[in-house]
This record gives C-alpha cells, sequence and structure tokens, in this order.
C-alpha cells in the first residue's frame, strides 16, 4: 500500500556517497516526518513512496531530487582576517550569517595568504547519494499533526524547549 500525503513515517537510514558513509540514523532515533510536505529530500521521498511498514530497499536519488548539481559559480574568495582566531583547515564547515538574517553553511575550499575561498554548494551538491532505508512505521497524522505539519515525535517535551528561540515550551 502505498504512503499517502499527509501520512507520518517514520524511517531509519544510511545514505552513501560512493562507498563512503556520509549520514546514518542506524541504531539511532528513527527519522518521522510528514510525507508530502518537502520535510526530506525529493528523491528519497519518492523513492519510498511504495514501501510498507518493515520494508527495507536502497534508493539511488540523483542530484537533482537531493541537493542539487554543484554550482562552480557559487564560490566567494573572503579576505583571511575576517577569519580571525579560526584555525582554517580545507574541507571544513564553517556557519555564518546571511543577507536575509538566515544561517548560511560554507565550507573552506582553499587557504590563501590574504584570501579565504569559501564554497556555499551543500557539501552533498552534485553527488549521486545511495540510501539503504527501512520503513519503521506509517501512520495517520492526528489534527493537530496536520494542522502544524509537526510530527509529534519531533515536539520537545513539556519544558523543553524547540531550540528555535520561538519561546514555545
Amino acid at each position: 500500500m502505498a504512503i499517502e500525503a499527509n501520512q507520518i513515517v517514520s524511517i531509519e537510514y544510511e545514505v552513501r556517497d560512493g562507498d563512503k558513509v556520509v549520514d546514518s540514523n542506524v541504531g539511532g532515533a528513527p527519522l518521522v516526518f510528514m510525507y508530502g510536505k518537502g520535510q526530506i529530500i525529493k528523491g528519497l521521498e519518492d523513492g519510498i513512496a511504495n514501501m510498507a511498514i518493515g520494508e527495507k530497499a536502497d534508493v539511488l536519488v540523483k542530484p537533482a531530487d537531493a541537493y542539487g548539481e554543484y554550482n562552480p559559480d557559487a564560490t566567494q574568495e573572503v579576505p583571511a582576517d575576517q577569519f580571525a582566531g579560526i584555525d582554517l583547515e580545507p574541507g571544513m564547515t564553517l556557519y555564518g550569517q546571511g543577507e536575509d538574517g538566515g544561517t548560511v553553511q560554507v565550507t573552506v575550499k582553499e587557504i590563501g595568504a590574504e584570501n579565504v575561498l569559501i564554497d556555499f554548494n551543500h557539501p552533498l551538491a552534485g553527488k549521486d547519494l545511495m540510501f539503504t532505508v527501512t520503513v519503521n512505521n506509517v501512520r495517520e497524522a492526528t489534527a493537530e499533526e496536520a494542522m502544524t505539519g509537526i510530527p509529534a515525535e519531533n515536539k520537545p517535551s513539556e519544558g523543553e524547549s524547540c531550540g528555535t528561540g520561538c519561546g514555545c515550551h
């Protein structure tokens, strides 16, 4: 039976870029999301659409349905003195504030005497990703989950902040 939009899905996964495991929740907490809301990458969501509870499969996700193609123009040279006090290394991930006030993730590509080349592409952009995924559970959303789009499993416990700074408890 196909997974339907607005159902709550729980999965266990491992994702590889070639032979390298780049992310996994195997043995940890499952990934819980509302299907059809774009809460996980499109290629993985499409790949599990016809899976049943308990089923395990390999799902190949192409860049267009994951983190996009690599954009060679999405780099910028920044004066090295803007990184004072940071022990920079090529490949290192840094977080900063974008023009819109949101968090921006960049990767250090090259370190020169006067400038640092940073890359705004997602680290997995342009990569074919192989997910080994198991569907742990599929259930109907509660009225509150349907309204908010947030599975109950992803809400903070009583007295715990969600970490967004919104003041919710």
